[in-house]
């Protein structure tokens, strides 16, 4: 019998008149271990332990059945999308979820341990990376941080076992506090915090009360006077009330607990600001505490099978002498390299090829870069003088050396053609003499010492990249990954040899050693105490200290401040970048030096020591002296950065760094933090660069995370089952592109047949929403889902909230289109906003969620009662060529959804909203604005969506650019600030002055 054939459409697709007759069956191949052959029909959407009874079922039939064994000894196993083998250790997915590149299932025998390879599994699917791969990977790097990692993570939770139910509320749901020194907000009157009125609503009853309170009453008094509320109403049934109740956020799972003033917590002062009513709602702890019984109960299930299984133990380790070792700074002679071969060089016959490389601390070139000798050939080459030698002492070579590679094509100088086949050849030619052109072939990094401390030596195979960014110094790409380029296949491979310099292994001096030889150095000095220089110095010290910090420093200030260092420490602390900047790394001397200054430095604020973490500092004691004062953040502030920290992990040559341990430490420890970590490295994953790394610390949360790990898996199914749809109508358009009419029926109703299959309903019903954790998502509103008719056909899918009865929340779902740039633009929205807060202004910016989930796919929150310039202006006008020049458009409209003091309001907050928005977006270089991607909610705040064009990059038609105007204020806007009335320019003076200030701070 043949296998089971598959259509060239997706098979796993739903049911639609698109996609053509989805079956509820498929017809599935399974391969048993007898060696006997089944073909069966199974529903697609069973899950795998209903197939394996179908299955067992079946086979009861045929011959070999009694040497199957026991049915819970076997496990299937299939070859996935991505042609990987995938062992289904978790039954309850459905097949159609699984989705195997071909209908074969292959049962399979299963090792001991199942609770741990269950385990595995379910990390393997979550990361989007089979936890097999990394077994497979032959590193002993890999191997030894993942051993680490699964002794810290079983710990961890093993303490976590130990948490109170206090503890673990704090950690999981803990509340969103805005920073003490924030924006006091007064009545106005007396210059007191005004009274609030809080809407208190009850668990499981349909009854609530208001209750009006001071803002600086705790959560605890609040609680207190809502019980007495409860009791008076209800019956004195309970009278010892205290700890009997919590506070919860009506609308998301966010409790209010802590000696905290309630005006100090971020969504009541985000209701105050609003003039609403804050709405909690009290809930009895027996609630709360079945859901910490029930976290508790998943990490024992795991941590006592390990535990009540524990390995063998080894035999005793003989006793092996030291090992003999080589300080590196006892190597004086220079640093070399020998080039073996270079294959799969992508190059014309007739052009030269040679290596060029050179070593790099951070972006400071060591030493004058090395170059071969001329090879010619095919694709095969090697080099006479294979010999590179660098103008710098191995003893000299810093502990982050990078040795960087670059592989290009020498040809003789041709006139300039007006085209040419390969457009890009031009693009990375660089002239380096007379009648000769070099071309980029391919550039490849790595470390010189190993990942602890070793110098390298003997062969080592390095597969290149030929993807080359815009800016190279001489050719090399420093800042580019050490990661090897992963195909291997077709990339050029370059063959190197690191030769020996001892007999012993070469090692980097341990820390001790490094401040032992500072001390040394300091003992032999006989000159006057270091850092005293005149008048003079001091006030050219200050000058440069006061600068940009993005200023470039010549070589005469670098000088001065290494010399005045002991100054820069005493009067300029926060200048540590630029005397790093300025310190010799080239002379080991000078290193240690700056290794023991280190140790009595004052600590940086957390947001100075964010760029010690940038690529220019990739000095390992100095970034751990950072993520030392990143100690210092709230979970707040950490999460306002952790999208750079989480880009920065790049630039971390070894798995095992302080930054690493650092978020898992801070993710594990808080549940919000956890989440956008985990999406901030999945949504990468697919990277080559950073694959291995991401996935590895995405492995490490899941270990010390396993409470987390059933939430996140929901989340990832759901956007599995978006991305299903979105491709199903994307195909639907392309079927029906003649047709609009038609094209939009068929879609629609594709789209909701999709949503109510059952398959579908409940896998994207009952989850925490990825844009906010706190948010629980209840079940799809299909009526009002629908789905835009720009290009990626995004989704506008409707959710209830689970936690607010009849209240609804958007999300758009896109799929084709790169989000990472506008989380980037939101973020440091956010950040001015939190800024500009501090200095008490607050111009009512609206960063809307947006979150990336992988490659090009992402989710956009919908802010509620908003609508765009555009459509506004278009209800307005009977006439659509005559809407944009409606002004009276947008003041009625704000008129129509607000009266009397409301309207009033309103246009306040469209004044500050519109001097925010113009300055933040004149400040970023925001570009493409229109009434398209301007918005205004009903309450009067505007905003802007859509930031595909920041810093400046505009577009242009013909070479001119289409920006005309910094910034976008348009007559319409006046219109409203002035509240309608011409040359009202006491209103649009209230607009005029938070523009300056705004710029300022």
């Amino acid at each position: 019998m043949p296998p089971a054939m598959t259509d060239l459409l997706d098979i796993w697709a739903a049911h639609s008149p698109l996609a053509g007759h989805a079956p509820d069956q498929i017809t599935v191949d399974f391969l048993l271990p007898t060696g006997i052959y089944i073909q069966m029909d199974v529903p697609r959407e069973a899950t795998i332990q209903h197939i394996k009874l179908l299955l067992w079922k079946q086979a009861q039939t045929l011959p070999l059945f009694p040497a199957l064994g026991e049915m819970e000894s076997h496990m299937f196993e299939c070859v996935n999308q991505a042609a990987v083998h995938e062992e289904l250790e978790d039954e309850t997915r459905r097949l159609c979820d699984v989705r195997p590149f071909l209908p074969v299932l292959k049962l399979v025998t299963r090792n001991c341990g199942r609770a741990e390879r269950l385990l595995d599994s379910k990390i393997g699917v979550l990361i989007g990376k089979g936890l097999h791969e990394l077994d497979a990977i032959n590193d002993q790097e890999v191997k030894d941080f993942r051993s680490k990692m699964f002794r810290v993570t079983e710990e961890k939770m093993q303490r976590v076992q130990k948490m109170t139910f206090a503890e673990w509320l704090q950690a999981c749901f803990s509340p969103q506090l805005e920073p003490a020194a924030g924006t006091a907000i007064t009545d106005g009157v007396n210059d007191r915090s005004p009274d609030l009125k809080v809407t208190i609503h009850f668990d499981q009853s349909q009854d609530s009360a208001s209750l009006k309170v001071p803002s600086s009453c705790t959560p605890t008094e609040l609680m207190e006077l809502a019980v007495r509320k409860w009791l008076t109403t209800h019956g004195p049934e309970e009278e010892a009330w205290r700890g009997q109740y919590v506070l919860r956020l009506s609308q998301c799972l966010e409790f209010l607990f802590g000696d905290h003033p309630l005006i100090q917590y971020k969504y009541i002062r985000t209701c105050i600001q609003a003039k609403e009513s804050p709405h909690l709602t009290l809930v009895h702890t027996s609630t709360v505490k079945a859901m910490f019984d029930r976290e508790m109960s998943t990490i024992g299930a795991v941590v006592s099978r390990k535990s009540s299984n524990p390995p063998l133990p080894l035999p005793p380790k003989r006793r092996v002498p030291t090992q003999v070792q080589t300080c590196v700074w006892d190597v004086s002679c220079p640093f070399k390299i020998v080039l073996v071969n270079a294959s799969k060089v992508n190059a014309e016959e007739t052009a030269k090829v040679q290596v060029r490389a050179g070593l790099f601390h951070g972006t400071e070139l060591l030493c004058k870069p090395a170059v071969s000798s001329e090879s010619s050939g095919r694709s095969d080459h090697t080099w006479k003088e294979s010999m590179l030698e660098f103008d710098i002492s191995v003893c000299d070579l810093p502990r982050m050396t990078r040795l960087c590679f670059a592989i290009y094509a020498v040809m003789d100088k041709v006139k300039k053609q007006k085209s040419t086949k390969n457009p890009h050849i031009n693009k990375y030619q660089t002239i380096r003499k007379a009648g000769k052109v070099h071309y980029p072939i391919a550039w490849v990094n790595t470390m010189v010492f190993d990942y602890k401390g070793q110098l390298k030596t003997g062969d080592i195979n390095l597969h290149c990249w030929s993807s080359f960014p815009d800016e190279l110094e001489e050719m090399l790409n420093p800042i580019g990954t050490i990661q090897t380029n992963p195909y291997t296949e077709n990339a050029t491979a370059l063959y190197i040899h690191f030769p020996e310099y001892s007999s012993h292994a070469v090692i980097f001096p341990p820390f001790d050693k490094i401040l032992e030889k500072a001390a040394e150095i300091a003992r032999a000095s006989d000159c006057a105490p270091m850092g005293r220089g005149g008048k003079k110095f001091h006030i050219e010290l200050k000058e440069i200290m006061e600068r940009d910090p993005l200023s470039q420093l010549c070589e005469n200030e670098k000088d001065l401040i290494w010399t005045l260092r002991y100054d820069c420490r005493e009067n300029f602390p926060q200048s540590l970048p630029k005397l790093l900047l300025s310190v010799k790394w080239s002379k080991h001397e000078d290193m240690a030096q700056l290794q023991a200054l280190l140790q009595i430095w004052p600590k940086l604020s957390p947001r100075d020591a964010l760029e010690l973490l940038d690529f220019n500092y990739p000095d390992q004691y100095v970034r751990e002296y950072a993520v030392r004062c990143l100690r210092d953040m709230s979970n707040e502030e950490l999460s306002q950065y952790l999208l750079q920290l989480v880009q920065v992990l790049r630039y971390e040559p070894y798995y095992d760094c302080a930054l690493t341990h650092f978020l898992l430490e801070r993710a594990q420890g808080n549940r919000k933090i956890g989440h956008f970590l985990f999406w901030h490295l999945r949504s990468e994953i697919h990277m080559p660069a950073v694959s291995i790394q991401f996935a590895l610390i995405l492995e490490a949360y899941c270990r010390g995370s396993i409470p987390h790990i059933e939430v996140l898996k929901k989340q990832v199914e759901a956007l599995s089952k978006l991305k299903s749809v979105n491709e199903l109508i994307k195909l639907g358009t392309t079927k029906n592109a003649r047709s609009k009419t038609k094209e939009a029926m068929l879609t629609k109703e594709a789209m909701m047949t999709c949503l109510r299959q059952s398959g579908y309903s409940e896998t994207l019903s009952d989850l925490h929403s990825p844009l906010n954790p706190n948010v629980l998502l209840s079940g799809i509103n299909v009526e009002r889902c629908r789905y835009m008719d720009s290009k990626m056909k995004p989704l506008w899918i409707v959710y209830n909230n689970k936690l607010m009865g009849g209240d609804t929340l958007g999300i758009i779902f896109k799929n084709g289109d790169d989000l990472r740039q506008d989380m980037l633009t939101l973020q440091i929205l956010r950040l001015m906003d939190l800024l500009w807060k501090e200095a008490s202004l607050d111009l009512r910016i609206v960063p809307y969620g947006c979150l990336a989930t992988g490659d090009r796919a992402g989710l956009i929150e919908v802010v509620s009662s908003a609508d765009t310039i555009a459509n506004i202006q278009l209800t307005s006008s009977n006439v659509a060529a005559a809407a944009a020049f409606n002004k009276d458009a947008l003041l009625n409209w704000l008129k129509e959804r607000n009266s009397g003091d409301a309207l009033d309001r309103a246009i306040e907050e469209f004044t500050l909203s519109c001097a925010g928005y113009c300055v933040a977006t004149y400040v970023l270089g925001i570009g493409d604005r229109h009434s398209d991607n301007i918005m205004v909610r009903s309450t009067g705040q505007l905003f802007h969506i859509d930031f595909g064009h920041i810093l400046g990059n505009f577009k242009s038609k013909f070479g001119i650019k289409r920006e005309r105007v910094p910034f976008i204020l348009t007559h319409d806007f006046i219109h409203v600030i002035q509240q309608g009335k011409t040359g009202y320019t006491e209103k649009f003076g209230r607009f005029v002055p938070p523009c300056p200030s705004v710029s300022f701070h």
